[in-house]
């Protein structure tokens, strides 16, 4: 079976994200806030180095309910930097709070995560087909306005590649490759 020329083949749980997951319509605003998170937390880093420290994240932030984490104490935050099954960056670590805060407030605003993402699409999967690595992208003009818009809100780590991936990842980008079998 053929996948997108990214995936780590060596890697059973990059393997199982990119068959199950990756380029999938999430309209869980839970899922939502948890890949907006975890993107966040790959800057500077590959993905795969955060997909092996997912559930370790879960489990630090409460599955990632929103609810929850806009509430996480100093105290929790700075205990998280002693917790090796996440990346230990003080400022990601705190950003899951502020995000949270701001994801309360989109969802107070717009009725869900999901409505407000997509209304920057006008509800329609873009659907892309590259053949070969280099004409996957890396951001958009959707990912630069939904950046500028996030931080504008408070949010952080949300920069123009950062969110191009989260789209790539929750479906709102579809760019499985030529040959790849979830692109057919």
């Amino acid at each position: 079976m053929q996948r997108c020329l990214w995936v780590n083949l060596q890697n059973p749980l990059y393997v199982k994200y990119h068959d199950e997951e990756w380029g999938e319509i999430v309209t869980d605003d839970q899922k939502l806030f948890e890949m907006i998170c975890l993107e966040g937390a790959q800057a500077g880093l590959s993905w795969e180095t955060v997909l092996n420290k997912r559930e370790g994240y879960r489990r630090a932030f409460y599955n990632f309910d929103i609810e929850k984490c806009s509430k996480l104490s100093d105290e929790y935050l700075e205990s998280q930097r002693e917790n090796a099954e996440i990346i230990r960056n003080k400022l990601k670590i705190y950003s899951v709070r502020r995000n949270a805060i701001a994801a309360l407030e989109i969802i107070k605003e717009f009725g869900s995560l999901h409505d407000y993402f997509w209304g920057f699409i006008e509800g329609e999967q873009i659907i892309l087909r590259p053949t070969k690595i280099e004409e996957y992208n890396a951001n958009s003009e959707v990912s630069d306005a939904i950046s500028e818009d996030l931080k504008k809100r408070g949010m952080n780590f949300v920069g123009s590649t950062i969110v191009y991936a989260f789209m790539q990842a929750c479906g709102m980008v579809d760019e499985h490759g030529v040959g790849c079998f979830k692109g057919e």
